[in-house]
């Protein structure tokens, strides 16, 4: 699986979500921004993630992915400069 994939995967099933993925082949790291994650936490962000997926972690062609999920505004505040 391509990181490409993955991203379109991703930005396919949540609504107005932004992803940046990279990775290896097997190994890859996300970073998903939504607002459906508005009031969720990290687990319930991670399932929504998951959820988009599909079998591709079940039938193995996605490996391994760690993600960091963030609303618009947690994005904004993570990227503020100091």
């Amino acid at each position: 699986m391509q990181p490409e994939t993955i991203k379109n995967l991703i930005e396919a099933g949540l609504k107005d979500c932004s992803a940046m993925v990279d990775g290896d082949g097997r190994h890859f790291n996300a970073i998903v921004i939504s607002p459906e994650f508005s009031g969720k936490n990290r687990i319930q962000k991670q399932q929504l993630v998951y959820a988009t997926l599909g079998n591709s972690i079940a039938d193995g062609s996605l490996h391994a992915l760690s993600m960091k999920t963030f609303t618009p505004e947690e994005w904004h505040e993570h990227n503020k400069e100091p």
